[in-house]
């Protein structure tokens, strides 16, 4: 794929994602394994194109009243460390693409079952259960390069915890905050790497991507079909990025 094309591809991703309360980090891997060979740079890209656009967003959930606050924050408690720990973990090449695959795969799984599901009641959940979660999925987040919210919302709506609204709002200030510890985490391990000749022009793309799709996010438009196929190039890539570097086989 050439590398030129990667601004307009990223800003249909932002756009799509931003809708739903993602920052499209999943997808923003999933591409840039395919053009870019330093998995430190994948990485790096990712988390600081996650926080672009989930500002937007979570401005967006803030202003609206969308975002509860004493709902979410013990989310946060061990989600930001975890991060910021993940982050910090030197991997062999093979290994972060391996751990990278199979977090994508993941997500693919997520991401399809949170556009099928049925709707369900509410519940509500002890602190000690959203303490487990934001940590566990925060640690994924800071090794994979991935805000973490394509798992937790997922995970949130079949759990059945509260409506798809505040699950959405939180997964976008869950991706931010993430996303800064795992920024933070790669400078102090110094492994944060950034092309700035084409991280501008990507920022530019997702910004206004992101833009977009926060103002859809609030008319509730139906982008089921887009989302199942996104999910199904997600679980694609990482399928291939597993048998590519786990067996040596290219598919």
């Amino acid at each position: 794929m050439p590398i030129e094309y990667l601004p307009f591809i990223f800003f249909l991703i932002a756009l799509f994602y931003s809708s739903v309360g993602f920052g499209g980090g999943s997808s923003y891997l999933a591409i840039l394994s395919l053009v870019l060979t330093d998995f430190y740079e994948i990485r790096s890209t990712a988390l600081l194109l996650n926080i672009c656009v989930v500002s937007i967003g979570t401005v967006v959930y803030i202003k609206s009243g969308i975002l509860k606050r004493k709902l979410i924050w013990p989310f946060f408690v061990f989600s930001i460390p975890m991060a910021y720990l993940g982050a910090q973990l030197k991997l062999p090449q093979d290994y972060f693409f391996l751990i990278l695959g199979s977090a994508l795969m993941l997500a693919g799984i997520f991401m399809i079952l949170k556009f099928i599901k049925s709707k369900l009641e509410s519940q509500e959940f002890s602190k000690p259960k959203k303490f487990l979660l934001g940590g566990s999925i925060g640690l994924l987040s800071g090794i994979s390069g991935i805000g973490g919210g394509i798992f937790l919302s997922p995970v949130l709506n079949i759990l059945k915890w509260t409506n798809p609204r505040i699950i959405a709002s939180l997964a976008s200030v869950f991706i931010l905050v993430n996303s800064v510890a795992g920024v933070v985490g790669l400078n102090v391990a110094g492994t944060f790497q950034i092309n700035y000749d084409l991280i501008f022009k990507l920022i530019l793309a997702v910004v206004l991507g992101g833009s977009i799709g926060s103002y859809l996010s609030l008319k509730k438009f139906n982008l089921k079909f887009l989302g199942i196929l996104t999910a199904i190039l997600v679980f694609y890539v990482g399928l291939r990025l597993i048998f590519n570097y786990g067996f040596g086989v290219k598919i």
